[in-house]
């Protein structure tokens, strides 16, 4: 009974996507035990974040997608409530309201609108897939932009980034025209300077910052002007795993988190960033062809939503630390050092999964 349930629950699993993602995560467990100091307290706390993600991803991946499309509208306005009950009621650290406090926890609503949008413009799409027009598209933008909008008032610049990244994927992925692409393109180019002035001062100077870290060296500049000192001293094979001068003796800051990607750069060099680059590209990929294998609208839009929002999350981790684009608090998937970020990984995994080993269940459905 238990072996049959067992092999149940593995069928659903994705041998391709589960191993690569397991390399990632060994060498994940490599890089913060030298980020950490050499200290075991943030590798083991790490290693029950990972034992987390992986029952989660488990236990959706063998959810229907058909479930998952029926709780879609529910989610999304129960996520939008949070939101809400932030803006109003939410506890402030550090300058920003983003936590919720429930008594005897505290929880951070935008971490859930991460899925919680994509599933509802998927589900969205897939009601109007014979009849798009130009007013569904319009709908979707306002979907979209609500959520976004209450993210970056806490203020989350991070996460409101990734936010409308998921969200727009869908829209983009359900037929959104070029013209309308190029067009909002333009007009956003026009409205900078309107943009600029509505920015907090902190993120203005994020934005100076990126242009020239010097104006700040031992300030808002400090993070930028490490990181790429120690990515540039790894060389080509690196200084050896445990070796990284700048992450040994404190220069990079953030490093076991945000900043994690500067540390296995200085240690393993050029080779060891293609190779990790070669192991997110083989997931993204393996997410693409999940997408194009889909059996119906719904689970085709969310599964490239999942794929091309997990390149956005390497992309702009890994621009951000190699000071092509400004510091925002995007943590490197499966790599750094946190649970909500794991925990969403792993929920996106589980779809990702579901998707794939629903496919005939969802096209007879």
């Amino acid at each position: 009974m238990i072996r049959q349930l067992i092999v149940r629950f593995i069928r659903h699993i994705d041998s391709i996507l589960l191993a690569t993602v397991l390399m990632v995560l060994v060498v994940a467990l490599m890089v913060l035990y030298s980020a950490a100091g050499q200290s075991l307290t943030k590798v083991n706390a790490q290693i029950i974040n990972i034992i987390i993600m992986m029952a989660v991803m488990l236990l959706v991946a063998n959810t229907q997608p058909l479930l998952i499309e029926r709780i879609a509208f529910p989610v999304y306005i129960f996520g939008l409530t949070l939101l809400l009950a932030v803006a109003l009621i939410g506890d402030i650290s550090h300058g920003a309201r983003r936590w919720l406090n429930l008594g005897v926890t505290k929880i951070q609503p935008s971490e859930l609108m991460k899925l919680a949008v994509p599933i509802m413009l998927s589900w969205y799409f897939s009601k109007r897939e014979t009849m798009l027009r130009t007013a569904d598209y319009l709908v979707a933008g306002v979907i979209l932009l609500v959520p976004v909008l209450l993210i970056a008032k806490q203020p989350d610049l991070g996460t409101a980034t990734l936010v409308f990244a998921s969200g727009f994927f869908v829209i983009f992925l359900a037929g959104l025209s070029w013209k309308f692409i190029f067009g909002s393109a333009i007009a956003f180019g026009a409205a900078l300077p309107i943009l600029w002035s509505m920015l907090h001062d902190y993120q203005r100077r994020r934005v100076e910052i990126l242009i020239d870290p010097s104006q700040d060296p031992l300030g808002a500049g400090y993070h930028i002007i490490q990181a790429t000192i120690a990515i540039g001293s790894g060389g080509m094979t690196g200084k050896g795993w445990l070796n990284g001068t700048q992450s040994q003796l404190d220069f990079v800051p953030e490093r076991t988190t945000d900043f994690i990607f500067a540390v296995f750069a200085e240690e393993f060099g050029l080779v060891g960033c293609c190779l990790l680059l070669l192991l997110f590209i083989i997931i993204i990929g393996r997410a693409f062809i999940i997408a194009s294998q889909a059996k119906n609208t719904f689970s085709r839009l969310l599964a490239g939503s999942i794929a091309a929002t997990f390149f956005t999350y390497c992309f702009v981790n890994m621009g951000m630390v190699s000071g092509i684009l400004p510091v925002v608090g995007i943590p490197l998937p499966l790599v750094s050092y946190g649970g909500t970020s794991l925990l969403t990984l792993g929920l996106s995994l589980g779809l990702l999964m579901s998707v794939q080993s629903h496919k005939r269940l969802v096209a007879t459905d």
